[in-house]
Protein backbone atom coordinates (compact mmCIF):
# COMPACT_ATOMS: atom_id res chain seq x y z
CA UNK A 1 0.00 0.00 0.00
CA UNK A 2 1.37 3.39 -1.03
CA UNK A 3 2.17 5.95 1.66
CA UNK A 4 -0.70 8.22 0.68
CA UNK A 5 -3.07 5.23 0.80
CA UNK A 6 -1.84 4.48 4.30
CA UNK A 7 -2.47 8.10 5.25
CA UNK A 8 -6.01 7.95 3.87
CA UNK A 9 -6.72 4.65 5.64
CA UNK A 10 -5.54 6.20 8.91
CA UNK A 11 -7.69 9.27 8.29
CA UNK A 12 -10.71 7.05 7.62
CA UNK A 13 -10.15 5.13 10.84
CA UNK A 14 -9.78 8.39 12.78
CA UNK A 15 -12.95 9.76 11.20
CA UNK A 16 -14.95 6.74 12.34
CA UNK A 17 -13.50 6.83 15.85
CA UNK A 18 -13.68 10.55 16.55
CA UNK A 19 -16.24 12.14 14.22
CA UNK A 20 -18.75 9.30 14.38
CA UNK A 21 -18.42 6.95 17.35
CA UNK A 22 -17.41 9.61 19.89
CA UNK A 23 -20.29 11.84 18.76
CA UNK A 24 -22.94 9.20 19.28
CA UNK A 25 -23.20 7.13 16.11
CA UNK A 26 -23.98 3.73 17.63
CA UNK A 27 -25.09 1.52 14.72
CA UNK A 28 -22.12 -0.80 14.22
CA UNK A 29 -23.17 -1.61 10.66
CA UNK A 30 -23.11 2.08 9.71
CA UNK A 31 -19.71 2.49 11.36
CA UNK A 32 -18.39 -0.56 9.51
CA UNK A 33 -19.67 0.70 6.17
CA UNK A 34 -18.00 4.05 6.58
CA UNK A 35 -14.80 2.39 7.80
CA UNK A 36 -14.64 0.33 4.61
CA UNK A 37 -15.78 2.74 1.90
CA UNK A 38 -13.04 4.96 0.41
CA UNK A 39 -14.55 8.43 0.69
CA UNK A 40 -11.55 9.76 -1.24
CA UNK A 41 -13.00 8.07 -4.34
CA UNK A 42 -15.99 10.42 -4.12
CA UNK A 43 -14.20 13.78 -4.01
CA UNK A 44 -12.14 15.75 -6.51
CA UNK A 45 -8.51 14.68 -6.86
CA UNK A 46 -7.23 17.89 -5.27
CA UNK A 47 -9.60 17.38 -2.33
CA UNK A 48 -8.35 13.91 -1.42
CA UNK A 49 -6.27 15.18 1.54
CA UNK A 50 -9.53 16.54 3.02
CA UNK A 51 -11.71 13.53 2.16
CA UNK A 52 -12.18 12.73 5.86
CA UNK A 53 -12.43 16.30 7.15
CA UNK A 54 -15.31 17.06 9.52
CA UNK A 55 -17.11 19.21 6.96
CA UNK A 56 -19.07 19.18 3.75
CA UNK A 57 -16.98 19.63 0.59
CA UNK A 58 -17.94 21.31 -2.69
CA UNK A 59 -18.51 19.15 -5.76
CA UNK A 60 -19.47 19.97 -9.33
CA UNK A 61 -22.72 21.75 -10.30
CA UNK A 62 -22.67 23.88 -7.14
CA UNK A 63 -23.51 20.93 -4.91
CA UNK A 64 -21.77 19.37 -1.89
CA UNK A 65 -20.79 16.00 -0.47
CA UNK A 66 -22.18 15.95 3.05
CA UNK A 67 -20.09 15.98 6.22
CA UNK A 68 -19.28 12.36 7.25
CA UNK A 69 -21.21 12.71 10.52
CA UNK A 70 -24.34 13.81 8.66
CA UNK A 71 -24.11 10.86 6.26
CA UNK A 72 -23.77 8.50 9.21
CA UNK A 73 -26.58 10.12 11.21
CA UNK A 74 -29.04 10.15 8.31
CA UNK A 75 -28.24 6.52 7.59
CA UNK A 76 -28.67 5.58 11.24
CA UNK A 77 -32.02 7.40 11.42
CA UNK A 78 -33.18 5.59 8.30
CA UNK A 79 -32.59 2.21 10.04
CA UNK A 80 -31.86 0.36 6.76
CA UNK A 81 -31.97 -3.44 6.66
CA UNK A 82 -30.49 -5.83 4.09
CA UNK A 83 -32.90 -6.21 1.20
CA UNK A 84 -34.68 -2.90 1.83
CA UNK A 85 -35.75 -0.86 -1.16
CA UNK A 86 -34.47 2.68 -0.57
CA UNK A 87 -34.98 5.89 -2.52
CA UNK A 88 -32.26 8.53 -2.33
CA UNK A 89 -33.05 12.04 -3.53
CA UNK A 90 -29.87 13.86 -4.54
CA UNK A 91 -27.18 11.45 -5.73
CA UNK A 92 -24.34 13.96 -5.69
CA UNK A 93 -21.12 11.98 -5.84
CA UNK A 94 -22.85 8.71 -4.93
CA UNK A 95 -21.32 8.38 -1.44
CA UNK A 96 -24.61 8.12 0.50
CA UNK A 97 -25.90 5.59 -2.02
CA UNK A 98 -22.69 3.59 -1.64
CA UNK A 99 -23.14 3.44 2.15
CA UNK A 100 -26.70 2.18 1.71
CA UNK A 101 -25.67 -0.38 -0.89
CA UNK A 102 -22.85 -1.63 1.35
CA UNK A 103 -25.53 -2.19 4.01
CA UNK A 104 -27.40 -4.47 1.62
CA UNK A 105 -30.07 -2.10 0.34
CA UNK A 106 -31.39 -1.89 -3.20
CA UNK A 107 -31.13 1.82 -4.00
CA UNK A 108 -32.76 4.07 -6.56
CA UNK A 109 -30.99 7.43 -6.50
CA UNK A 110 -32.30 10.48 -8.36
CA UNK A 111 -30.04 13.35 -9.41
CA UNK A 112 -31.16 16.40 -11.41
CA UNK A 113 -27.69 17.12 -12.83
CA UNK A 114 -26.89 14.64 -15.59
CA UNK A 115 -23.13 15.13 -15.27
CA UNK A 116 -23.21 14.26 -11.56
CA UNK A 117 -25.37 11.21 -12.23
CA UNK A 118 -22.98 9.93 -14.90
CA UNK A 119 -19.93 10.37 -12.67
CA UNK A 120 -21.67 8.71 -9.73
CA UNK A 121 -22.59 5.68 -11.84
CA UNK A 122 -18.95 5.29 -12.85
CA UNK A 123 -17.72 5.50 -9.23
CA UNK A 124 -20.27 3.00 -7.98
CA UNK A 125 -19.46 0.63 -10.82
CA UNK A 126 -15.73 0.86 -10.06
CA UNK A 127 -16.42 -0.05 -6.42
CA UNK A 128 -18.53 -3.07 -7.37
CA UNK A 129 -21.79 -1.44 -6.28
CA UNK A 130 -23.22 -0.67 -9.70
CA UNK A 131 -25.75 -3.51 -9.59
CA UNK A 132 -27.10 -2.36 -6.23
CA UNK A 133 -27.72 1.30 -7.15
CA UNK A 134 -29.79 2.60 -10.04
CA UNK A 135 -28.97 6.26 -10.69
CA UNK A 136 -31.66 8.22 -12.50
CA UNK A 137 -31.74 11.78 -13.81
CA UNK A 138 -34.87 13.69 -12.90
CA UNK A 139 -36.86 15.67 -10.36
CA UNK A 140 -36.20 13.91 -7.08
CA UNK A 141 -38.88 15.88 -5.23
CA UNK A 142 -41.42 13.74 -7.10
CA UNK A 143 -39.73 10.50 -6.09
CA UNK A 144 -39.96 7.33 -8.19
CA UNK A 145 -43.62 6.26 -8.21
CA UNK A 146 -42.93 3.40 -10.61
CA UNK A 147 -40.71 1.72 -7.98
CA UNK A 148 -42.69 2.63 -4.84
CA UNK A 149 -43.36 1.84 -2.07
CA UNK A 150 -39.96 2.23 -0.39
CA UNK A 151 -38.85 0.96 3.00
CA UNK A 152 -36.75 4.10 3.33
CA UNK A 153 -36.34 7.47 1.65
CA UNK A 154 -33.38 9.74 2.34
CA UNK A 155 -33.23 13.27 0.94
CA UNK A 156 -29.82 14.94 0.79
CA UNK A 157 -31.12 18.44 0.01
CA UNK A 158 -33.35 20.82 1.95
CA UNK A 159 -37.07 21.13 1.20
CA UNK A 160 -39.36 23.98 2.30
CA UNK A 161 -41.82 21.31 3.43
CA UNK A 162 -42.05 17.53 3.21
CA UNK A 163 -42.97 16.66 -0.40
CA UNK A 164 -46.34 14.92 -0.51
CA UNK A 165 -45.10 12.62 -3.27
CA UNK A 166 -42.34 11.30 -1.03
CA UNK A 167 -44.65 10.80 1.96
CA UNK A 168 -47.02 8.79 -0.20
CA UNK A 169 -44.22 6.60 -1.58
CA UNK A 170 -43.27 5.33 1.87
CA UNK A 171 -44.23 1.75 2.66
CA UNK A 172 -46.21 1.09 5.83
CA UNK A 173 -43.59 1.20 8.58
CA UNK A 174 -41.16 2.97 6.27
CA UNK A 175 -38.97 5.91 7.28
CA UNK A 176 -38.22 9.20 5.52
CA UNK A 177 -35.24 11.33 6.57
CA UNK A 178 -35.23 14.86 5.16
CA UNK A 179 -33.93 18.37 5.98
CA UNK A 180 -36.89 20.77 6.13
CA UNK A 181 -36.89 24.53 6.48
CA UNK A 182 -35.80 27.76 4.76
CA UNK A 183 -32.75 27.88 2.52
CA UNK A 184 -30.34 29.04 5.22
CA UNK A 185 -31.22 26.62 8.04
CA UNK A 186 -33.28 23.48 8.47
CA UNK A 187 -34.26 20.75 10.91
CA UNK A 188 -33.51 17.11 10.12
CA UNK A 189 -36.96 15.53 10.14
CA UNK A 190 -37.74 11.83 10.48
CA UNK A 191 -41.13 10.66 9.21
CA UNK A 192 -42.44 7.17 10.02
CA UNK A 193 -45.53 5.89 8.23
CA UNK A 194 -48.13 3.88 10.12
CA UNK A 195 -50.94 3.10 7.71
CA UNK A 196 -52.53 6.42 6.85
CA UNK A 197 -50.64 8.29 9.58
CA UNK A 198 -47.23 9.91 9.20
CA UNK A 199 -45.48 10.63 12.50
CA UNK A 200 -42.80 13.31 12.44
CA UNK A 201 -39.92 14.08 14.80
CA UNK A 202 -36.89 16.36 14.62
CA UNK A 203 -33.30 15.23 15.09
CA UNK A 204 -32.02 18.79 15.34
CA UNK A 205 -30.72 21.64 13.17
CA UNK A 206 -28.77 21.21 9.93
CA UNK A 207 -27.87 23.07 6.73
CA UNK A 208 -28.15 21.55 3.24
CA UNK A 209 -28.21 22.82 -0.32
CA UNK A 210 -31.81 23.40 -1.54
CA UNK A 211 -33.95 20.69 -3.11
CA UNK A 212 -34.90 22.05 -6.52
CA UNK A 213 -38.03 20.65 -8.11
CA UNK A 214 -41.79 20.73 -8.38
CA UNK A 215 -42.19 19.93 -4.66
CA UNK A 216 -38.97 21.61 -3.57
CA UNK A 217 -37.88 25.21 -3.88
CA UNK A 218 -39.00 25.36 -7.50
Amino acid sequence: MAENELDLAAARSSMVAHQLRERGIADERVLAAMARLPREAFVRERQRPWAYADEALPIDAGQTISQPFMVARMTELLEPRPGDSVLEVGTGTGYQAAVLAWLGCRVISIERHAELAEAARARLQALGLGLDVEVRVGDGSLGAPDAAPFSGIVVTAAAPQIPLSLRNQLADGGRLVIPVGPRDRQDLIVVVRHGDEWRESSDGPCVFVPLVGAEGFG
